[in-house]
């Protein structure tokens, strides 16, 4: 019996260990891997912060996976003449640093992605309303960093299952074309349409998060990229009688410019990068995505590029002349200049000094006077860009430089959407009064006079209109120019590219930066400089630099590694580029 009782303690005993031992035997929540993490919706919200917070660093669009694009329109050039002359010129050589990092961003964005979406499965239908949610982000991201991928560098590797990265052959991805890649961005933009709720269902939604009115809004682009002008009309007129949320022309333009939660995530905004407010940020500028810390800043270093060197800027970019001289053109009904030039170019005006839509002329928080009629860049002259910096805001009193912008980058607004909807329905039924009427909504908010279909008797006109005025003035010097030149073929026909030298003619002089400056000067006037004269067929996109390709064999360069002209695709593919135009009656 002493034995059975010592035999009996010893079973408990062992037991009790055994138990311990189950409970010690933890996982470390610091430490999670792939077999441990994401089975469950909370692990699968943090992937979907993490792809987010992705999109806010320095290759993506917290400084130059925005700027390089603005770099490459003719609305842009590089001031300080160093840092983002090879983009400007569009000539980067294959062993350029710079150009890899927007490559590393949106690769760690996808690769946060794939992990999310290996655990949501394929069926839609089975998913809870909220790993519809999860999912939807997750295709969003996704789409949104192959849309800019293809954009930049043509042809890249296209990797959509997380599996892939078990293999080496994995690891050292080769090229897709760019058909391929695109394909998988409008295949992932729609099906985060179907699976997301819109803006309207308020909390994050309104605060924020990719929404179907923000896929909507990308699918749309992703159609236009490739000529499918039909099916994208069809996607932009859904939004427009607000089948994916509601959304409205803020009255004040200037509204989709300052910080602050009264205009930040407006009723005009269908995506937009969130960043900290000024004074609510960390003091650790992070420029990589692999080393943020807990202090880290979360703002954008656009204002740094932008902003005046006489206010602590880099001052790296300027506004084109052509641009200033743009707006300059037309005056509104009540004879006063569009408001959209105080806030995109900052130069003195007479008419800014009493004006219920700007702040009067302040430059941050100094007011400037007929003296100061160009706030200079730097010793190279140029036009200071207002657009994303707080030159305009009277926030502060110099350039915070680094990566304290609090600013939200708009990426997405309804004025895109409605200046797309006219380009589309004069591509497919035009020149029409509804294209006109689309067109006429966002200048009345500028205070201009309708446009009228009688002036515009071609379809070849009414292209013009849209792509060298109303698109410039509306979204002039913010991201996306470079994109445009690339659907519309721009680089292809000799009397597009001779307009964009035009265009991208400027003078480095800082006493006259606001001058008309012509293109006939270039070689004449060492002053007179131009963007576009260093351009090589296959340059208007990156090329795959030799940091990529020495550590990948299986990788190849595209059309800017091998100077291919790009015009054969075009033709393919039966699209046409519409001809110069004059727009005088």
């Amino acid at each position: 019996m002493k034995l059975y009782h010592i035999s009996l303690a010893l079973l408990l005993g062992l037991g009790t260990l055994t138990s311990c031992n189950d409970k010690l035997d933890l996982d470390n929540p610091n430490q999670q891997t792939s077999a441990t993490f994401g089975f469950n919706a909370d692990d699968l919200e943090e992937s979907v912060v993490a792809a987010y917070n992705h999109i806010r660093m320095e290759g993506s669009y917290a400084r130059v996976g925005y700027t390089i694009d603005m770099c490459r329109g003719d609305e842009v050039w590089n001031s300080s003449q160093v840092w983002y002359l090879p983009f400007d010129n569009l000539n980067l050589p294959v062993s350029g640093d710079i150009g890899w990092w927007v490559w590393r961003e949106w690769y760690y964005t996808i690769n946060v992605c794939n992990f999310g979406l290996s655990r949501t499965g394929d069926d839609d239908s089975k998913l809870s309303e909220r790993m519809k949610d999860i999912k939807g982000q997750l295709l969003f991201l996704r789409a949104l960093a192959y849309y800019n991928l293809a954009g930049y560098y043509q042809d890249v590797p296209l990797i959509t299952d997380y599996n892939t990265y078990s293999s080496l052959d994995g690891l050292y991805a080769t090229n897709n074309t760019f058909d391929e890649v695109m394909d998988q961005v409008e295949k992932d933009f729609k099906e985060a349409v179907d699976l997301l709720p819109s803006r309207d269902k308020g909390g994050e939604w309104a605060k924020g998060r990719a929404t179907c009115g923000a896929a909507a809004g990308y699918y749309a682009r992703a159609l236009m990229q490739r000529h499918k002008y039909s099916e994208a009309l069809t996607v932009l007129k859904d939004i427009i009688n607000k089948k994916y949320g509601s959304y409205k022309l803020m009255a004040n333009y200037g509204d989709n410019f300052r910080e602050g939660a009264q205009y930040e995530n407006n009723d005009e905004s269908l995506f937009e990068v969130q960043f900290l407010d000024y004074g609510t940020q960390g003091t650790d500028d992070e420029w990589t995505p692999v080393n943020t810390s807990k202090n880290a800043t979360q703002g954008s270093a656009i204002e740094s590029n932008c902003g005046p060197g006489a206010y602590g800027g880099w001052a790296d970019l300027s506004a084109s002349p052509w641009l200033y001289q743009l707006f300059k053109q037309e005056r509104t009904k009540s004879g006063k200049l569009d408001p959209r030039l105080y806030w995109t170019i900052g130069t003195y005006e007479a008419d800014w000094d009493n004006d219920d839509q700007t702040l009067g002329n302040v430059c941050y928080k100094s007011k400037m006077t007929p003296i100061d009629t160009v706030v200079t860049n730097n010793n190279n002259g140029g036009l200071p860009i207002c657009k994303y910096t707080n030159m305009r805001t009277g926030l502060y009193d110099k350039v915070v430089t680094g990566l304290h912008d609090g600013i939200n980058l708009r990426l997405m607004r309804y004025s895109d959407v409605l200046l797309r909807a006219a380009e589309c329905e004069n591509e497919v039924n035009g020149p029409t009064q509804q294209a006109i009427d689309w067109i006429n909504e966002v200048r009345r908010r500028a205070g201009l006079a309708d446009l009228k279909l009688a002036d515009f008797p071609t379809k070849d006109k009414l292209f013009e209109q849209i792509a060298n005025v109303e698109r410039p003035k509306e979204f002039g010097c913010e991201f996306g120019r470079g994109f445009d030149l690339l659907r519309w073929g721009f680089f292809y026909s000799a009397d597009r590219l001779q307009q964009l030298k035009e265009h991208g003619t400027y003078r480095c002089s800082i006493h006259h930066a606001k001058d008309p400056v012509s293109y006939d000067l270039v070689g004449k006037d060492p002053e007179v400089k131009c963007s576009y004269d260093t351009y090589v067929p296959g340059h208007e996109f990156l090329p795959i630099v030799e940091t990529l390709t020495n550590k990948n064999p299986n990788l190849k360069g595209n059309s800017a590694n091998n100077s291919t002209d790009n015009s054969e695709y075009f033709k393919t593919n039966g699209w046409t580029v519409h001809p110069v135009v004059s727009l005088s009656k």
